[in-house]
């Protein structure tokens, strides 16, 4: 059973909510194409605590984290830098909307990351006039760092797609794939934060057509080697 809403706020964390105030006035500074999401990662599969202009990717309270920004908090920053911020990097909503997105991690304390800051912003008009508007429409595109970020409403959808992604990259049927294929495939998972995600060990399972103990040992032997190599 769902638990009230101002119950689930005070188990907000302090700084988290001190920040939901500053959702409501971005979005309304820079109007109905600016959608502003406030992520608590204390739950990554319902990290939404607070969006404004939601209909900009058709998301809501509730809804889980990206796939780029799950796999930016498992390398504890985004980029190669590990910078707690990535500015005007473009996305595109699924009905192929081009957004001009910027986010930032929320650390607390301990220096430890505790919540995300999204903008997203409706490019479509502005790009109609591109020619007159270059400096304002200027954008990082992620392919260029070989990553890409998905809007969903559900956080199977996210894992799944983290496995799909692993699985290609790859580059042979389950079939015929050998306990080597396997071990990068977990490999490529674990960097992109999947296993932070509930289910992932028995969804790779099934997909691998293993045992959910065999992806256990994987992750164990991967370790081991990150120790040997460190």
């Amino acid at each position: 059973m769902k638990k009230p809403l101002k119950e689930e706020k005070k188990k907000l964390h302090p700084i988290i909510k001190s920040l939901i105030p500053l959702v409501k006035t971005i979005a309304s500074t820079f109007g109905k194409n600016c959608e502003v999401v406030l992520h608590d990662l204390s739950d990554p599969q319902s990290s939404i605590v607070a969006i404004e202009h939601g209909h900009v990717t058709g998301r809501k309270i509730g809804d889980p984290i990206t796939d780029f920004a799950l796999a930016a908090w498992r390398k504890g920053g985004f980029a190669e830098g590990k910078e707690d911020k990535i500015i005007n990097y473009k996305t595109e909503t699924k009905n192929g909307k081009i957004l001009k997105s910027s986010s930032v991690f929320i650390r607390d304390q301990n220096n430890e990351i505790v919540g995300c800051l999204c903008i997203n912003y409706d490019m479509e008009g502005y790009l109609m006039f591109k020619h007159i508007m270059d400096e304002f429409c200027s954008l990082t595109d992620l392919a260029e760092q070989k990553e890409e970020e998905t809007f969903v409403k559900d956080i199977d959808e996210i894992l799944d797609n983290i496995i799909s992604k692993a699985i290609k990259e790859v580059g042979k049927p389950v079939s015929l794939m050998q306990k080597e294929d396997n071990l990068r495939v977990v490999e490529i998972i674990d960097e992109k934060g999947g296993f932070m995600i509930k289910g992932a060990i028995d969804l790779l399972a099934q997909r691998l057509n293993v045992s959910r103990y065999t992806i256990y040992n994987y992750l164990e032997e991967l370790k081991a080697k990150k120790k040997i190599q460190s």
